[in-house]
C-alpha cells in the first residue's frame, strides 16, 4: 500500500486548498514545498469574491482592503468608474494569504513538509497532484500541461495612499497584451504592469509610467518584482494517477493574469474528483468550467489588443459593467451565460475579439 493517498507538490493556494478538501475528507495527504513558510510570493494580491465563495472557510483573517469600485481608463486617456453595491474583490498579501491556507491544510490533517524539492514521479502516493506553479518542475516531470504560453508583469510597493483605497485601478491597454493596475493593502499599494512576454524588456518603463500618471513617486518603489503569467492553449491535465492544477496547469485567465479562480476551483475540481476514484473526470469538468472563462479571457484580450478604443467603448456600457461585476462576484459562471441586454453587450465584445483574431 502507498504510504499516502494522495502528495501534492505545491503548497500555494492551489495545492494547500486541495490539500485541505482531501485531509477534510478523511485522505492521507502530504504536502510538499521547496519554500518554507511564510514566503512571499510575486502576485498583486487580489481575490475575487468569486474566487472567495469557492472556499470552504473564510479568509477575512488576512484580508487588507475590500474592494467595491473600479476605476477603468484606457491607455492613460478616456476614463470611467463603476461603484458596486457591494464587495467585489478582497486585498491581500500572498506572503499572508498562502501560509494561512498551508495553516488550515495542516490543520484538517494534511502532512506538511517544507524546504523539500522532490521529483513528482518518484512519490509513494497513490495520486499525485503538481501544483508548484509556473515555475515549478511537477508539470514536465509528469509529462502534463505542455502547451502554455507565457505573459510577463511587473510590480512594486509604494507607500499607503488613500485616494486608492476601496478601489481596484486598472489601465487597459497601456501594455501591449496587457494593461496596468494600482491595488491598495494595508500599509502600501501594489503597483504593477503586465503584457506579452516581448513586453519583458520594457515593463520598468511601463511600470514608471503608470506610477508618474497616477501621482506616485517611482523613487519610493519597493520590493520590485518580475514573473511569468502561464497562459493554458491545451496540454492534458491528466496522465495516469497524476494531474496538474493551479498555475502548474496554466490555468490563468488570459486577460486579466488571475489565476485565484482558477487555482481554487481546480483544487476543488481535483479533489472530488480523486475521491471519486475517477482522475479523469478532473480534465473533463476543468473543460465544462474554466476552459468557457479561458476561451472568453483571450477573446477580450484579443479585442484590447487589436481595437481598444472600440472594446473600451463597449465596456463601459452600464449593461456590460452588470455583467462584469456579477463575473466578479461569482453570480455569473462565464460571460456567455449573460443574460438580457447584459448579453448583448458581451456578444458585441464577442464580435470585436472574432474579427480582431
Amino acid at each position: 500500500m502507498p504510504a499516502h493517498d494522495v502528495a501534492v507538490v505545491g503548497a500555494g493556494p492551489a495545492g494547500s486548498t486541495a490539500a485541505y478538501r482531501l485531509a477534510r475528507a478523511g485522505a492521507r495527504v502530504l504536502l510538499l514545498d521547496k519554500a518554507r513558510f511564510p514566503r512571499d510570493k510575486p502576485c498583486g494580491g487580489g481575490v475575487t469574491l468569486r474566487a472567495a465563495r469557492l472556499l470552504p472557510f473564510s479568509i477575512e483573517p488576512v484580508v487588507e482592503d475590500v474592494i467595491d469600485r473600479v476605476d477603468c481608463r484606457l491607455d492613460f486617456g478616456p476614463h470611467f468608474s463603476r461603484h458596486a453595491h457591494a464587495p467585489l474583490a478582497f486585498m491581500t498579501q500572498r506572503k499572508r494569504l498562502d501560509h494561512f491556507l498551508l495553516e488550515r491544510a495542516a490543520e484538517a490533517g494534511a502532512e506538511v513538509r517544507q524546504g523539500v524539492t522532490v521529483d513528482a514521479r518518484e512519490l509513494d502516493a497513490e495520486f499525485v497532484i503538481g501544483a508548484d506553479g509556473c515555475n515549478g518542475t511537477s508539470a514536465k516531470q509528469l509529462g502534463l500541461a505542455g502547451d502554455v504560453v507565457h505573459g510577463v508583469a511587473l510590480e512594486a510597493n509604494f507607500p499607503r495612499d488613500e485616494r486608492y483605497a476601496r478601489t481596484m485601478t486598472l489601465e487597459i491597454a497601456s501594455v501591449p497584451g496587457g494593461y496596468g493596475w494600482i491595488f491598495p493593502k494595508g500599509d502600501h499599494v501594489n503597483v504593477g504592469v503586465g503584457g506579452w512576454a516581448s513586453e519583458g524588456p520594457r515593463l520598468r518603463a511601463h511600470l514608471r509610467r503608470m506610477c508618474e500618471a497616477y501621482g506616485i513617486d517611482p523613487e519610493s518603489a519597493t520590493e520590485t518584482r518580475g514573473y511569468r503569467l502561464p497562459m493554458r492553449r491545451g496540454g492534458p491535465l491528466v496522465r495516469g494517477n497524476a494531474a496538474v492544477i493551479g498555475d502548474a496547469a496554466g490555468l490563468v485567465d488570459p486577460f486579466s493574469g488571475d489565476g485565484m479562480y482558477e487555482a481554487f476551483l481546480s483544487a476543488k475540481l481535483v479533489a472530488e474528483a480523486v475521491l471519486a476514484g475517477d482522475l479523469l473526470s478532473y480534465a473533463a469538468a476543468v473543460e465544462r468550467s474554466i476552459t468557457p472563462l479561458t476561451r472568453a479571457g483571450w477573446g477580450a484580450k484579443q479585442a484590447f489588443d487589436r481595437f481598444p478604443r472600440t472594446t473600451f467603448a463597449l465596456a463601459r456600457m452600464p449593461f456590460t459593467w452588470r455583467a462584469v461585476e456579477k463575473l466578479l462576484r461569482g453570480e455569473l459562471s462565464h460571460p456567455g451565460a449573460a443574460r438580457g441586454v447584459e448579453k448583448g453587450a458581451i456578444r458585441l465584445i464577442d464580435a470585436v475579439s472574432r474579427v480582431a483574431a
